[in-house]
């Protein structure tokens, strides 16, 4: 049998890249970094250049057509991973566009392969590849130009990467030539901006496909791997789990048989100011040393959480301070949604989280720039907390407050739940009333019959009984039968 080579790598450090690049842009190869002005390309070259002087190498920047070395440093120095010590000996800056200017590309050519084995670069970047295109008499001049690098970069060992802006080709000479082709974008989405980073070409090498969203920090580039990607198998082997988690309100437990099993997503539906939260506030004091909780919400800080919790006669203050919850609290804006979900997996993994209390979907789906992908983003995502052995409840709220009709937020429900649990309001003779009827339990019996619940300050959400003698109560407005009976008994016109 042949033994499979295996590629060696050269880490980015930029982190989420390295995994979308199976860890790394291949050793001595030639990889384009392509994007329009402001996409964050010379952020990205540099910041490589930094991580692989960290580790003990040299790097090489070369400016052709671009801003000068010393306002490049200027706005360097506001980054995190810059480090002036590693200049001028592990990180060097030198201007080519003068020998291209005199000497064209056979004279560029000449410098690079001088200045790589004097320093030793282990990394080369060539910052303005337009100015050499521009240079070239032809495509084939240009073609022999990138072989040329070609060469001296598997001679030296050394990584080429050339920073470009697109001029719109189909595809482009070099593309035929280099190793990798990674594009930047900052793409519109409505009245809104998301950065864009995706892996066109990288040649003998899995990586992860698609559009990557990432931001620039003050400590670099930070790229979210696309979950749909990333997790596209969970990262541990699913089992079936078989026990019993106690929802924390009286009575629940018994309708659900036993409580949420273990390793299921239970989702909460229901229209605003109906209870959802405080029903996951419950479900989430049950937390514990051994079953480490995690709130993870959109919609109310800590402060407001415990104050809330502290109303309703629940310790969520003390299982925070002794470490047994932990609140994770996003604020609504222009959030990046995979990197929601990387925060949230974060988390998880970080305490070994068992109890999760997700509050609630609609902050996923608010800060997704592309609706189309929601039900697989989802099902992905649930997919993965599975895996875990995490018990996740979730929120979803409906778009009407009282009617016979539920619109689920997200299509696919089906693939992110395996119980289900609905909150509405009823009117009943002039009275707003609280209905909780259970829907779905996977794989489980449980008690189908419609219950009416009760919210009340120092003993929050408890089962209040059921609706005997009324009808049509999932339509919001329920009928006495008792009454009607009475009336269709009683004597015509009378």
């Amino acid at each position: 049998m042949t033994e499979v080579q295996v590629i060696e790598r050269v880490p980015t450090g930029v982190p989420g890249l390295d995994t979308i690049l199976n860890e790394g842009f291949p050793r001595g190869g030639i990889h384009i970094l392509q994007g329009v002005p402001g996409a964050g390309k010379t952020t990205l070259a540099n910041q490589i250049c930094y991580h692989h002087a960290a580790a003990g190498g040299r790097a090489l920047y070369v400016t052709l057509l671009s801003e000068t070395h010393s306002r490049m440093l200027l706005h360097l120095s506001t980054m995190r991973f810059f480090d002036a010590a590693r200049l001028p000996d592990q990180v060097a800056y030198i201007s080519g566009f003068g020998v291209l200017q005199d000497e064209g590309l056979p004279g560029l050519v000449t410098l690079l392969r001088r200045e790589i084995a004097m320093r030793k670069a282990g990394v080369l970047v060539l910052d303005g590849l337009v100015a050499a295109e521009d240079q070239a008499a032809s495509d084939t001049k240009f073609k022999t130009f990138i072989q040329e690098l070609q060469t001296q970069a598997g001679l030296h060992g050394c990584t080429v990467f050339l920073l470009t802006t697109a001029k719109g080709q189909a595809v482009p000479p070099e593309y035929t030539m280099v190793d990798g082709v990674v594009e930047l974008a900052d793409d519109r989405f409505g009245s809104r901006t998301e950065r864009g980073l995706v892996v066109r070409k990288l040649r003998g090498s899995n990586y992860l496909s698609g559009r990557h969203p990432f931001r620039i920090t003050e400590g670099g580039l930070v790229v979210y791997p696309r979950v749909e990607a990333a997790f596209r198998v969970p990262k541990r082997p699913d089992q079936a789990w078989s026990g019993k988690l106690a929802t924390g309100v009286a009575g629940l437990d018994t309708v659900l048989g036993g409580g949420f099993t273990e390793g299921t997503v239970t989702g909460v539906l229901g229209p605003s100011g109906i209870g959802k939260t405080v029903l996951g506030l419950h479900y989430l004091c049950e937390s514990s040393a051994a079953e480490p909780g995690l709130l993870f919400g959109f919609y109310e800080t800590e402060s407001r959480l415990r104050q809330q919790a502290a109303s309703l006669d629940l310790d969520l203050g003390g299982a925070i301070d002794r470490g047994e919850i932990e609140v994770l609290w996003q604020p609504q804006g222009e959030n990046v949604q995979d990197a929601l979900a990387h925060r949230l997996l974060d988390a998880l993994e970080r305490r070994g989280v068992r109890r999760l209390f997700l509050d609630g979907l609609g902050g996923f789906i608010e800060a997704s720039v592309e609706p189309g992908r929601m039900a697989r983003f989802f099902a992905v995502l649930v997919n993965e907390m599975r895996s875990r052995g995490v018990t996740t409840l979730y929120t979803m709220e409906t778009r009407d407050v009282v009617g016979p009709g539920i619109v689920v937020p997200v299509s696919g429900v089906s693939s992110i739940v395996e119980n289900l649990i609905v909150l509405r309001y009823v009117e009943q003779q002039a009275r707003s009333r609280r209905l909780l009827s259970v829907v779905k339990i996977r794989g489980s019996s449980f008690d189908p019959a419609l219950r009416e619940f009760v919210i009340e300050s120092g003993h929050g959400f408890s089962l209040a009984g059921g609706f005997e003698g009324a009808g049509e109560l999932l339509s919001g407005f329920a009928r006495d039968r008792f009454a009607e009976g009475r009336h269709l008994a009683s004597p015509e016109g009378q």
